[in-house]
Formats: structure tokens, C-alpha cells, sequence
């Protein structure tokens, strides 16, 4: 059973989403309608923070690849924080760490969106 919760935050402006679990082929799509939902509503300052979150799959990826394609496209800044390692190999594997700006705390991502 894979489970996923997102939470979300705001800080300084900023909207960040704290998502906690797996996020996979099953949680994907919670991901995907929360936080690109919140970006066609507006939200231009994003922060995913990967803290407490353990599995990362090709999915999810997809879902964070087209929120920060969208984000771009609004002039936007799009910033995630606290990877795990198991889920930072998964980024640096498929070139995704050079797509996006990544800091190991939620104040410092808070600050680069702001």
C-alpha cells in the first residue's frame, strides 16, 4: 500500500507543499492535482519539500517536471528542499538536479522563492 499526504504551507509569500510517503504510480496523481491546481490558482513561489518523503517514481517526477515547466512559464521560482538520499540518487539519476534549484532546508529554499 503506498500512501502520500501533502500538507500545505505558507511562508513569507511562498507557497510550499510538504509531502510526506511514497510518491508513486497510485500517489502521483494526489500530487499532481494538489500542487499543479494551486499553480493554475496562482501560486507563482513554490516549495516541495521532500523531507519525509522516501520513494520517489518516474510519476512523480513527471508531476514535479510539469509543475516547474508551468511555474517557469509564469516567471516564477519553483525550489524544493530536504531530499533523502534514496529520493536525491533518483534526481541526480535521471538529470533532474540540474532542472531544478534544490537547498537542504525549507528556510533556504523559502528564501531562493521568495
Amino acid at each position: 500500500m503506498s500512501d502520500l499526504t501533502i500538507e500545505l504551507e505558507s511562508a513569507e509569500g511562498v507557497t510550499v507543499f510538504v509531502c510526506t510517503g511514497r510518491v508513486d504510480s497510485n500517489t502521483a496523481k494526489t500530487l499532481q492535482s494538489t500542487v499543479i491546481g494551486r499553480i493554475q490558482d496562482g501560486a507563482t513561489r513554490v516549495v516541495m519539500d521532500l523531507t519525509d518523503t522516501h520513494y520517489i517514481s518516474s510519476a512523480g517526477l513527471r508531476v514535479i517536471l510539469m509543475a516547474g515547466k508551468q511555474i517557469k512559464a509564469a516567471k516564477g521560482e519553483f525550489v524544493l528542499c530536504g531530499m533523502q538520499p534514496s529520493v536525491r540518487d533518483v534526481f541526480e539519476v535521471t538529470g533532474f538536479l540540474r532542472l531544478f534549484e534544490v537547498r537542504d532546508s525549507r528556510d533556504e529554499a523559502v528564501s531562493s522563492a521568495r
